[in-house]
């Protein structure tokens, strides 16, 4: 009331009946969802689901727009340098957070310092697969077949410091094995040499294999969780195929820029938290092999600093160099 006052004394008395009704406004217009990463994926499809949930939510227009490149990291820093004013968010996930840093030491973000989470939305474990030619049926089994085949053997990923990348690079290290790295510029063009048999093996993200391993066209070995998924109860875990300290999973979360006034940033908050609680979404989710996570910004913030101190040391260790 007293700033209402001393505005009223000099004159602005319109302004300051403006200026809540300013704050209540929001959103007046439509927000932009950026996905860091092409059409199609799974980062890009979530996005449109959230979108539409949360933007009828807040009753304004949620709109997608792919920004991708450099293993998220283009999309990624074009919402750092954006307006903190809630009309400009981004879908991350752990390459863009947990990885870029140790990837790229001149990145020109800061996970941390330059984001605000606003909710961390889900998590989907990579799984192993091999082709059916391939003479394995575990891991164990794959264990030994690479062992006894140093540097023979390859593996695929969409690029240097992807997941796929490091959980193979996991793999190798608490195996004492060495196996040749087969980059791709997309998922598609690597399941197409993986389901031909030119390709060894894959650590790939769940929601692109579980029609070919449903269909027996790719031999699941194992899920990278640390327990076993609801989309394939029947395939156990890395962990409890004999490596006892292998998890990795992918997350997705939704940040702003800092900044974003404390009133806005709640009503972000109180919308996704909806969307992700209904009945539908969560069906959806759960077809795209994705654990709804609905946890809140404390919560968010504390799981990607564990994420990037664990693969930070991992890319450190193995020397990956960004392509």
């Amino acid at each position: 009331m007293q700033r209402r006052h001393l505005l009223q004394a000099l004159g602005l008395g319109s302004l300051a009946h403006a200026l809540p009704a300013f704050a209540d406004a929001y959103p007046s217009r439509p927000i932009t969802l950026v996905s860091p990463w092409a059409a199609g994926g799974t980062n890009d499809l979530l996005c449109r689901l959230l979108a539409r949930e949360a933007g009828r939510l807040l009753g304004q227009p949620m709109v997608v727009e792919n920004k991708p490149g450099a293993s998220g990291v283009i999309g990624t820093t074009a919402v750092a340098r954006a307006k903190a004013d809630g009309y400009t968010l981004t879908l991350g996930s752990t390459p863009g957070y947990a990885t870029a840093q140790a990837l790229y030491p001149q990145l020109p973000y800061d996970p941390l310092r330059d984001f605000a989470p606003v909710i961390g939305v889900a998590t989907v474990p990579n799984v192993l697969v091999v082709p059916p030619s391939l003479p394995v049926h575990s891991v164990r089994e794959l264990i030994a077949y690479v062992k006894a085949r140093p540097g023979q053997l390859s593996y695929s990923s969409v690029g240097q410091g992807s997941t796929q990348h490091l959980c193979a690079k996991l793999f190798e290290r608490m195996t004492g094995t060495e196996m040749i790295h087969v980059p791709y510029k997309g998922t598609a063009p690597a399941l197409q040499d993986l389901l031909a048999g030119r390709i060894t093996l894959a650590f790939e993200n769940m929601p692109p294999l579980l029609p070919q391993i449903r269909s027996g066209a790719l031999t699941a070995l194992a899920v990278t969780s640390a327990t076993r998924v609801s989309q394939l109860p029947q395939v156990p875990t890395v962990a409890e195929s004999g490596l006892p300290e292998f998890t990795a999973s992918v997350w997705y979360a939704v940040f702003a820029p800092a900044g974003v006034p404390a009133s806005i940033m709640a009503r972000l908050q109180e919308a996704f938290t909806s969307a992700l609680a209904l009945s539908e979404v969560a069906s959806q989710l759960a077809g795209l092999g994705l654990t709804t996570l609905a946890s809140d910004a404390a919560a968010t913030r504390a799981f990607v600093q564990a994420d990037a101190a664990k693969w930070g040391g991992i890319i450190r260790a193995a020397g990956i160099k960004p392509e």
